[in-house]
């Protein structure tokens, strides 16, 4: 599973207003219609990178494909911009460093057109094999040259790939369907996987070079693969050896491939990616590009019918899940989350994120609160304590823990600069303890005070995708933590349900559930006397609409009513 990232705001429209989606390249219209009936959707093809700027601000998602150039200026202008989304692989033409300082999401669609590019790199093999190029031109001006483009055959040759990733292990396979010998250089490839589908696998590129009659590169373009191959690599080929790229153009050196095929180092290349695109006519790529000894193709290697609806429909189901608040399969700049985890961690995030209100709102007021300088410890247990990821329930509870006091958009590309800006410390335990646990899954959330005056506590669980806190600082409880609620800390004596009763019905309003908690057994036995020790609990009301401060004084002045806090989730 390719990497994720989750948003963990759970409201469908950002700040209550519809988002908005520009989108300046063409994508499938199956994509489109997944997004339509959610957001604002507008098509602009052609935007210039002004015209881009200019429009940008007003929008929340932005999809491109590779010819739109996402850069620094464009997503400092994007004020209110969540998600970047990559219709396709590569992310060069996206400033993924400046997107993830602002706490944009980047996501692209790794697995949706690998098909596609390998068996384009499968027909530029053969292609130049066969000369196909050649002739085909030669044909069309009316010419027949059957002596001139004498090609071989690709069987019983070898083919050497650099990069055994999902693109070139699909080669690999494809090659030795054709009765090739394949060799590889991945220092990253699992050795087992190499040997079952019959690669050879090598430790240095240098090791291949000599022997291969195809070469094909299959990694991204980095600091280490530019220029990967160049003049002294070129010269330790086989003069009747081919070189081919439908990975990235500046991973063969551009000049040094001119020179190979002008000096006849190598005897030709199948060519889909440059440098620059278009070729500039007067650069090495133009040149490569008009060379005879070289199959040149526009970026076709995701240009499939297939191809280009899977990335679409990819990646506006990303755009779709990060702006309703749920988590893509495939963000580039947050870390992996495997599909297991991914289903384990999803309800959760809602619950941290709960808690995280719950807590600012129910205990904000009191003496230590937030404000007083809390330390806090999340900590996992029974299934969730062997989740080696956990980043997305940090960033629901950062979200939490400021949603009530601050506008900040967080989510798992910016939580940890959130939560250091606003002085939260936040510290994650998982419990292997044996203890017996009621929930297969339980979190617990702990607030430490600096100076040891005590903790407070919220503990949740889900089930059968419901939301439930089990547990509020000293009360054992068992309630969903949605919509507007009240707690009231009472004595636990007859009438109290009834005074309660009364005041909201006189202010004509209704009650949706109610639930009584109960002190647990350690707090019944050191409650201090001024509070009638074991005799306290928590009332927990859910209303059906906000109420005024008229009605919690109302409250307040019950008889027996030790404290009223107003809740909204």
């Amino acid at each position: 599973m390719a990497p994720m990232a989750t948003s963990v705001s759970t409201t469908n429209n950002v700040g209550g207003i519809r988002p908005r989606i520009l989108i300046p390249e063409k994508i499938s219209p199956d994509g489109l219609a997944m997004l339509e009936p959610h957001f604002d959707v507008d098509v602009k093809l052609g935007l210039t990178h002004d015209e881009l700027i200019a429009q940008i601000p007003s929008y929340h998602g932005l999809i491109v494909r590779s010819e739109t150039k996402v850069t620094e200026e464009v997503l400092l202008a994007g004020r209110k911009l969540r998600v970047v989304a990559r219709a396709g692989v590569g992310v060069d033409n996206i400033n993924v460093p400046t997107a993830t300082s602002r706490g944009i999401i980047v996501v692209n669609s790794p697995s949706g057109n690998i098909l596609a590019a390998a068996e384009h790199t499968v027909a530029l093999l053969l292609a130049t094999a066969r000369n196909i190029g050649r002739a085909d031109g030669s044909l069309k001006q009316g010419g027949w040259e059957r002596s001139k483009l004498v090609g071989i055959e690709v069987g019983r040759k070898v083919l050497g790939i650099v990069g055994l990733g999902k693109v070139g292990m699909n080669v690999a396979r494809m090659a030795k369907g054709l009765g090739m010998k394949v060799v590889a250089v991945d220092p990253y490839a699992n050795p087992d996987m190499a040997r079952q589908a019959g690669v050879d696998l090598v430790s240095d590129l240098k090791e291949i070079l000599p022997i291969v009659d195809f070469l094909t590169i299959h990694t991204p373009l980095l600091a280490t693969t530019l220029d990967l191959v160049g003049e002294a690599e070129f010269k330790s080929m086989k003069k009747t050896a081919r070189v081919l790229n439908v990975a990235r153009g500046g991973v063969y050196n551009e000049a040094a491939l001119v020179k190979a095929l002008d000096e006849g180092w190598i005897a030709g290349a199948g060519i889909d990616v440059f440098t620059s695109e278009p070729p500039k006519a007067d650069s090495a790529a133009g040149r490569i590009a008009r060379h005879p000894k070289v199959v040149a193709t526009p970026h076709l290697g995701a240009s499939t019918v297939e191809a280009q609806e899977n990335v679409s429909i990819d990646v506006c189901t990303q755009v779709l899940e990060i702006l309703r608040g749920g988590l893509p399969t495939s963000a580039v700049n947050a870390p992996i989350i495997l599909p297991e985890e991914y289903r384990k961690v999803q309800p959760f995030v809602q619950l941290v994120e709960k808690m995280g209100r719950l807590y600012s709102q129910h205990f904000v007021r009191t003496k230590g609160g937030l404000v007083g300088g809390r330390k806090f410890e999340l900590i996992y247990h029974g299934d969730l304590a062997g989740m080696s990821n956990t980043k997305p329930l940090y960033a629901a509870l950062v979200k939490g823990l400021v949603a009530s006091f601050s506008e900040s958009h967080v989510n798992i590309v910016n939580a940890t600069m959130i939560a250091k800006e606003k002085g939260i410390i936040i510290s994650e335990t998982h419990s292997h303890q044996p203890g017996d646990l009621s929930y297969a899954n339980l979190v617990t959330l702990k607030a430490h005070a600096d100076d040891g005056s005590g903790e407070q506590v919220i503990q949740g669980y889900a089930s059968d995708k419901r939301l439930y806190i089990s547990k509020l600082d000293r009360f054992n409880a068992t309630f969903t933590p949605e919509g507007t609620m009240i707690f009231l800390h009472n004595y636990d004596e007859p009438g109290k349900i009834g005074g309660v009763g009364m005041v909201l019905g006189s202010h004509g309003i209704n009650i949706r559930f109610m639930q009584v908690a109960s002190l647990d057994e350690e707090s019944k036995q050191g409650a201090p006397d001024a509070v009638k020790p074991g005799n306290e609990a928590l009332m927990i009301l859910g209303i059906d609409r906000p109420v005024d401060e008229e009605v919690m004084e109302g409250l307040r002045r019950s008889e027996g009513v030790l404290d009223v806090v107003l809740v909204q989730l």
